[in-house]
């Protein structure tokens, strides 16, 4: 139990924490910030950096105000799970042996607002509603993203380059839309669809808007052309399937089967390892992964360097060491080391890997066991969504970042707030039951 807020005495502030803790104003409020984090590209293409941290500083306190103007609602008013707690302090420690100290301290600085913006998304959201709010946005964005490329290969036939649009959706793709790259339209598509799945599951839309979104969401995921999605489409279905499996099976065998599952999960993922250039050439991908091998093995050359502290967080690459030394070796600039575990490796050394890992185990074993053990659908969703960012995370570092960030925080909280040791603790032993 925590101690009730403090109520206003002004007729005004009443009237404002009243208005800010209705369901109207959290509802938008989880609209606005999912859109925000999905749109950043677009944001950034727009406003520049300067004008998408102006949009997040100011949606931080009004993120605040509503949590507290729904505290005495909220269900659980414990901190953040210890694993990120842990993972997000470790990256602002490195401020202090860092070569680049206002970077990363910025940088740390926006990765705790979206960590506070899931934070608030996930305290004032249950997972049904917080559903229906990513389906919401993700419909829009990507009946966007379609129009955008559609004005631009075939009604006007003008690149947009201030987006990155080439306008290829006439020669079939590859398409971006507005989210700034091919890999990242495929992501979104992907948990879009998943998205829009459980919300018919949950009879949560119409079948008109229903057959509308999974139309939007293949499209999108198709002209995307990503080969990186496709892996990662196919891990999610693997996981969907064995998920459906655990919950149909009964309740005394579940154990057992989730042991066999995890060490099949294990041969599979040593196996692909080993004959990964056969599975390569089998996807035809094989030079768009050899050359983020190529990026990984320099990334890999310099953490060393600094293999337990790190070179000090940033997020997105910046114009500084190493990751100037990266990009004017391989000739092309990157914004990330396009493997997430290769970035927190480079950025914050052994122990924030360590700590990563430990973060997406948590978040991932907590998720699966109430998927599998809960009865309600949409408990499904942050587990999948979590084999999907952690899929991705092999060739891309959008786990690390706005809006793949902001989707492992709401997830890690959700299944903290199920299936956190503190909760249990705090809860004390059950009272003795009395004798007759």
């Amino acid at each position: 139990m925590t101690a009730p807020r403090p109520a206003p005495n002004h007729p005004a502030l009443v009237a404002l924490f009243r208005a800010l803790g209705s369901p109207h104003a959290a509802a938008a409020l989880s609209l606005t910030i999912f859109g925000v984090a999905f749109a950043t590209p677009l944001i950034r293409s727009i406003l520049g950096w300067s004008g998408l941290i102006g949009v997040v500083a100011a949606l931080v306190p009004l993120a605040a105000l509503v949590v507290i103007a729904r505290w005495d609602t909220i269900e659980w008013h414990g901190l953040l799970p210890v694993s990120i707690l842990v993972f997000v302090g470790w990256c602002l420690l490195s401020t202090f042996w860092t070569d680049h100290q206002w970077i990363t301290l910025s940088s740390s600085l926006y990765q705790i607002a979206f960590a506070f913006l899931g934070l608030a998304v996930a305290l004032t959201r249950d997972m049904i509603q917080i559903v229906r709010s990513v389906g919401t946005v993700l419909r829009a964005f990507l009946s966007l993203s379609l129009v955008v490329e559609v004005l631009s290969g075939l009604i006007l036939d003008v690149p947009f380059g201030f987006m990155g649009v080439d306008g290829n959706i006439a020669l079939g793709g590859p398409i971006q839309g507005i989210f700034g790259s091919r890999n990242t339209l495929g992501f979104m598509a992907l948990i879009g669809l998943l998205t829009f799945i459980i919300e018919w599951r949950t009879r949560s839309t119409t079948r008109g808007v229903m057959a509308f979104s999974l139309a939007i969401g293949a499209a999108s995921l198709g002209l995307s052309q990503s080969p990186v999605t496709l892996l990662v489409a196919i891990a999610l279905g693997l996981a969907g399937l064995a998920l459906y499996g655990l919950r149909q099976a009964p309740a005394d065998l579940r154990r057992a089967l989730q042991w066999g599952l995890a060490a099949l999960t294990a041969i599979a993922l040593l196996s692909t390892y080993l004959a990964r250039m056969r599975v390569l050439s089998l996807l035809n991908a094989g030079s768009e992964f050899e050359y983020r091998y190529l990026l990984w093995f320099q990334a890999w050359t310099l953490a060393p360097i600094r293999g337990l502290e790190g070179w000090g967080w940033s997020g997105l690459w910046q114009d500084v060491p190493p990751y100037t030394y990266i990009n004017n070796v391989l000739v092309r600039a990157h914004e990330s080391a396009l493997n997430a575990f290769v970035d927190v490796y480079l950025q914050i050394g052994l122990v924030g890997l360590v700590a990563f890992i430990a973060l997406l185990v948590l978040a991932f074993v907590r998720s699966w066991l109430l998927a599998s053990n809960r009865r309600t659908v949409t408990y499904t969703w942050p587990a999948l969504v979590l084999v999907a960012l952690i899929a991705t995370s092999a060739a891309e570092s959008f786990i690390l970042i706005e809006g793949g960030w902001l989707l492992l925080v709401v997830c890690a909280v959700k299944a903290s707030q199920n299936m956190s040791w503190r909760t249990r603790l705090r809860s004390g032993p059950k009272p003795p039951v009395p004798v007759e």
